[in-house]
């Protein structure tokens, strides 16, 4: 599609920085309070970690789509790739750890040149491995032709980004044809088991809203992709996550152009839901950027907000001092525990 990354546009959203500042002055242009404030008020206070049983690794903003609401900034113009010697290290401290889950995002993952030697190194270890997919890098060239037979060899749980069963909307959010790859490359994995029940082989859905509002119920949306989608296309999936838009980076700028971001802002502010705080995806959580460094989740990984505590690097990593370590938090969190909640593995509460 026709949009740039922020950092090749040389837009002021590349700044966390300038980021902070705007949520900051939105919700006191407001009069709302901070995230640590709700945090507080609700009783909660300050997050602390559950054992880790989510091990994500983002392995680069490079990516074969440029999508309007894009919180990572990826695209084709960008390079930042995960090498295979911060895998190693990866690999060294999964092999000894009783981490049991590896999540693998991206920009699209599957561009990192050893992202198939990674995936073969989990399978060894044991690891349940999840693919973060845009779907069309399955279409995106020869070399990425069998992928879907590739997953399907080495058992990974497939994610899928599909954000609405129909072509206008998807289309409006990710680029003009994403649709029609997507629904071919759903078929794809459909073809090999994927989605398909007794196959063991899991393909999940994930649902964003295209415009400046918070998800439907995930139960209600993932009735009606289930039905619209085998109606009209055949095709099958196990399960649909509902994920919140969070007011960073690419999706920050439409709220500013749109107008939206005082309202949105308020909305999340107000749906604000401490059941949902409760189990925010950050707790249960360890984020490995490409360059090794430690986050508490992929939404702070992108504002740059490394671990709090004296382990910022996965080659330090040290799991008794990243267990006494505060969550850190941010305007962003409001995204997180808004209604049902939302997470990578979709709603919360």
């Amino acid at each position: 599609m026709g949009t740039k990354s922020l950092l090749s546009r040389g837009s002021e959203l590349v700044s966390p920085g300038s980021q902070f500042r705007i949520l900051n002055e939105t919700l006191a242009a407001k009069n709302l309070p901070g995230f640590s404030e709700t945090l507080n008020r609700s009783g909660i206070g300050p997050l602390t970690p559950v054992e880790t049983e989510i091990f994500q690794m983002n392995l680069g903003k490079l990516c074969n789509q440029t999508c309007k609401h894009c919180h990572v900034d990826a695209g084709p113009d960008r390079r930042e790739n995960m090498d295979k010697d911060v895998m190693l290290h990866c690999l060294s401290v999964l092999a000894e750890s009783p981490i049991k889950t590896v999540d693998i995002t991206g920009g699209a993952p599957e561009m990192n040149p050893n992202f198939r030697w990674l995936v073969e190194e989990l399978s060894k270890l044991g690891k349940k491995t999840m693919v973060r997919c845009n779907l069309t890098v399955l279409l995106a060239g020869e070399k990425y032709r069998d992928l879907a037979e590739f997953y399907a060899t080495h058992r990974v749980e497939v994610v899928s980004s599909l954000p609405y069963f129909e072509k206008r909307r998807t289309d409006a959010q990710r680029g003009e044809g994403v649709f029609d790859r997507s629904v071919e490359a759903l078929k794809r994995l459909n073809a090999v088991g994927y989605g398909i029940p007794e196959s063991g082989l899991v393909l999940n859905l994930v649902y964003n809203p295209a415009g400046a509002f918070l998800p439907a119920s995930q139960a209600q949306l993932e009735g009606e992709f289930r039905q619209i989608l085998e109606k009209r296309h055949g095709i099958r999936f196990n399960s649909l996550f509902t994920i919140t838009n969070m007011p960073i980076s690419r999706y920050l700028e439409y709220l500013l152009e749109s107008g939206n971001l005082e309202g949105y802002m308020e909305k999340l502010v107000t749906s604000y839901n401490p059941s949902a705080a409760m189990a925010v995806m950050c707790k249960n959580t360890l984020s490995v950027g490409f360059d090794g460094s430690l986050y508490d989740c992929d939404f702070n990984q992108m504002l740059e907000m490394k671990l709090e505590g004296p382990i910022e690097n996965i080659r330090d990593y040290n799991a008794r001092l990243l267990a006494a370590r505060t969550i850190r938090v941010g305007e962003h969190c409001y995204g997180c525990t808004a209604g049902a909640g939302s997470s990578c593995g979709g709603a919360t509460a």
